[in-house]
């Protein structure tokens, strides 16, 4: 990977969410805070102050590591309005969307490959349909049992069956919309917009995300040209798979590289260093579906790329990633040069306290942000160490063995790649 440290330590993050409405401030915050239990667990400095500069959300951190002060700019690249307008749909078009979405997995074979890697995210992709189904199941049981409690109990009401069945279908629909409003603690809907929102183009990108990924390019292009020492993308869940597209573009894109230096085996590598992080990676979700042709085009490309650095973690104990999976070779893309990613696991049992492990395990979706959370043992993986200490990815990594655990068998039935 060409190990090098930074020179005058100045990083430029771009973070990419993964399939998420809420507005970016949450990450600022969780960055905020976590950043500070970190600190205080391994002994440095950490700082947030607001964004400088113009371009999306984002907030700049300055920290002491090593006795090397580092400044970092960190700029959320938002797709959440996307994200929200896919979510807009009712109760009655999102049991639409599970039939679907169902369809699309079973009916393409891509469910059952996906639970030859790990059951867990498939567990993960399956909840929102039993639930949903659950949900229905009730509503239809409370109205049905109303509907005959009325016409045994209330001889005067005019309850014959139209009536019936209309106070019954008035049950089940209020006790619908009540699981709905409840749905922060399901998470039910959320998770069945977010499978149905790459369901729908079994695998291809709709035309807006496509528009907002260019833009995202862009903005990381322009940054490559600016004095910074380090420009890392960070993609955390779906945004991992964006991330990839984006990079894939971005390297192919030959007015870019122009503008940047271009990588030579002869000489240093490019600076800005380019560095790509992906956190609890949900790939094969999209990669195994027909249509994903870009997407498994783009992996194939990234892997074999002298430009860039790339690690992936991901962790056993999160059951919503494709935990330890290698997202290019588990697709059947790996090229014969493939360089990449560096598969690591957070390995959440062992970096995690005892106590601590115990006060998340059952939190499956607390779990699945703990790649950017503080750990009470942290280990080679380290959040703010990466995104705002003084080596770059490549060095911080460099000579590291990938881990022993990794799933590197290609499990997908869809491998064009055109």
């Amino acid at each position: 990977m060409g190990a090098h440290e930074v020179r005058q330590v100045r990083r430029r993050v771009f973070y990419i969410p993964g399939y998420d409405p809420i507005h970016p401030r949450r990450y600022r915050e969780l960055y905020r805070k976590e950043g500070a239990a970190q600190a205080a667990i391994s002994g440095y400095q950490i700082a947030l102050t607001p964004k400088q500069g113009a371009g999306s959300y984002g907030w700049h951190v300055t920290s002491t590591q090593d006795g090397t002060t580092v400044e970092t700019d960190v700029e959320v690249l938002i797709w959440s309005d996307i994200v929200r307008d896919s979510m807009g749909a009712s109760i009655l078009a999102t049991y639409g969307q599970l039939a679907r979405t169902a369809f699309a997995y079973i009916a393409s074979g891509a469910l059952f490959r996906l639970m030859r890697l790990r059951k867990g995210p498939v567990i993960a992709a399956l909840y929102p349909i039993v639930a949903l189904l659950g949900q229905a199941l009730i509503g239809l049981a409370m109205g049905g049992a109303l509907a005959a409690l009325a016409l045994r109990l209330l001889p005067a009401f005019p309850a014959d069956g139209a009536a019936a069945l209309g106070l019954g279908a008035a049950v089940m629909a209020l006790t619908l919309r009540w699981f709905r409003r409840q749905d922060g603690r399901f998470y039910a809907y959320y998770l069945m917009h977010d499978y149905a929102f790459t369901a729908r183009w079994n695998g291809a990108n709709p035309p807006a995300l496509e528009t907002r990924m260019a833009a995202f390019r862009a903005t990381i292009a322009q940054a490559l040209t600016e004095d910074w020492d380090e420009v890392l993308i960070v993609g955390h869940s779906s945004g991992a798979h964006l991330a990839v597209s984006i990079l894939a573009d971005l390297i192919r894109d030959t007015s870019a590289a122009s503008s940047w230096q271009k990588y030579s085996s002869a000489t240093a590598p490019p600076r800005p260093a380019l560095a790509f992080l992906s956190l609890g990676q949900v790939v094969p979700m999209v990669s195994f579906l027909p249509r994903a042709t870009r997407l498994r085009a783009d992996l194939a490309f990234l892997s074999a790329r002298p430009e860039l650095t790339w690690v992936d973690v991901t962790a056993p104990g999160d059951g919503c990633a494709f935990a330890l999976c290698d997202p290019v070779k588990v697709s059947g893309v790996a090229p014969p040069d493939q360089r990449g990613p560096l598969i690591l696991s957070a390995a959440f049992t062992r970096t995690l306290s005892p106590d601590r492990w115990k006060a998340l395990r059952w939190r499956f979706f607390r779990l699945h942000f703990q790649y950017l959370c503080a750990f009470d043992r942290p280990g080679d993986y380290d959040y703010f160490r990466i995104t705002a200490g003084p080596q770059t990815l490549a060095a911080r990594f460099a000579g590291r063995p990938p881990s022993k655990s990794r799933i590197e068998r290609a499990a997908n039935r869809y491998t064009t790649v055109a």
